[in-house]
């Protein structure tokens, strides 16, 4: 939609076929139904939140960034406001004010919209420009095009049309498309932590590690599932651990993080006189959710029906160190239409920068989720998908 707005509003003739009978339906069911927008900070934090060739992004959000987007959604009527990790949504918290506002931008701009229209196949034409196969309204359409900008999404959500249409064209037409693979999705793990179901924990910090090496490690909130864990530490940690194969991975929970080793252990000490007389499983309580003690006490190799007054020294830094490095075992991601971004998609190598072009097919431009990038959770998503959007509409209506 914003490549349609920017090229009709540069002076080109556009058209938009929209595969659902309205426009924007994976928009509208964003942050909750709420729309998360964009990041309140600057192009470099942009970059710097993009866990997938954030370089291949830098021209795009520095020509429109997270200033741009606000002020583009500001200009059409609505209202924004800035929340917990500068995540910016309408003042109305609906989504669909933000849809509204997008069509009623094609519209202003000139651009027609064609609803219920399913591109089938795209091919080069022998007197330049392109042929657009489609299907609309059960009757086959042959549309003819000088540029075409594919914005098709990746395959996360397929019940709003992300079902991979666009892959299958750039594929059919020679240009590379790297593996797809959830992102931003919750894990499956090892451990049966269906009796944990629904635990939230917040406040606590959630590292992943491959081998000896860290590739995530943040403060925040996240949550127990009948599968393993989900929840926002979970879903970012997901977007870094794409390199390997999610077995390959460990993942710990600091429990107590605002607390060093000698002054939890101090706590311990505390809370275990103070408790002498009762089960470990019962004089623990203060330290952490009493859903949760079994879970901590197993992976300490301590006894729950022990008195905690009998506790040794040695069993209480074992507690002491589950706490701090509660352990899960990842062994898979949830599958791709529970993710909410797709990781892969057309090879970064194969597109201009500058302009979202694909190099081998003058003519062709590719935007959004459909590119080989993604970012972490708190609106940077759909800043890519305008910045590239952006680009590939006013490169396409420049030529």
């Amino acid at each position: 939609m914003l490549a349609a707005v920017t090229a009709a509003e540069s002076g080109a003739d556009v058209t938009v076929l929209e595969r659902n009978p309205y426009a924007g339906k994976k928009l509208r069911i964003t942050g909750k139904g709420r729309c998360n927008v964009t990041n309140n900070c600057s192009a470099r934090e942009v970059i710097e939140a993009t866990t997938g060739n954030p370089k291949f992004l830098f021209g795009a959000v520095n020509r429109f960034g997270p200033s741009d987007v606000m002020a583009f959604f500001e200009n059409a009527g609505v209202p924004l406001k800035t929340e917990r990790g500068r995540r910016v949504f309408p003042v109305s918290d609906k989504a669909s004010d933000v849809r509204d506002a997008m069509v009623a931008r094609m519209r202003e701009a000139g651009a027609e919209v064609r609803y219920n229209t399913r591109v089938t196949s795209l091919e080069a034409s022998p007197e330049g420009g392109w042929i657009v196969h489609a299907v609309s309204d059960g009757a086959r359409r042959t549309i003819r095009a000088d540029r075409v900008i594919l914005a098709t999404g990746g395959v996360s959500y397929p019940a709003t049309g992300s079902t991979g249409d666009g892959h299958r064209m750039l594929a059919k037409l020679g240009v590379r498309v790297t593996e797809l693979r959830p992102s931003l999705v919750p894990i499956v793990t090892k451990e049966d932590f269906s009796p944990l179901s629904g635990l939230t924990l917040k406040n606590v910090r959630l590292t992943a590690m491959h081998a000896a090496d860290m590739v995530y490690s943040e403060m925040g909130e996240m949550m127990f599932a009948h599968f393993g864990v989900t929840g926002p530490l979970v879903l970012s940690a997901s977007a870094n651990m794409q390199r390997h194969a999610p077995e390959d991975y460990r993942l710990s929970v600091d429990l107590k993080p605002a607390l060093s080793p000698e002054e939890l252990d101090r706590r311990l000490a505390s809370d275990f006189a103070k408790y002498a007389a009762r089960d470990l499983i019962n004089a623990s309580a203060d330290l952490m959710p009493k859903s949760l003690i079994p879970f901590v006490l197993r992976q300490a190799d301590v006894d729950p029906r022990k008195k905690a007054g009998e506790l040794t020294k040695e069993e209480r830094a074992a507690i002491g160190g589950a706490l701090s490095g509660f352990r899960i075992t990842p062994v898979d991601f949830r599958p791709i239409d529970e993710a909410i971004i797709t990781n892969g998609g057309a090879d970064v190598r194969e597109i201009d920068p500058r302009t979202m072009e694909v190099r081998a097919r003058p003519g062709l431009y590719v935007a959004g989720e459909l590119l080989d990038v993604n970012a972490y959770t708190g609106g940077f998503n759909l800043q890519i998908a305008f910045s590239t959007g952006y680009a590939a509409g006013l490169s396409a209506a420049g030529e």
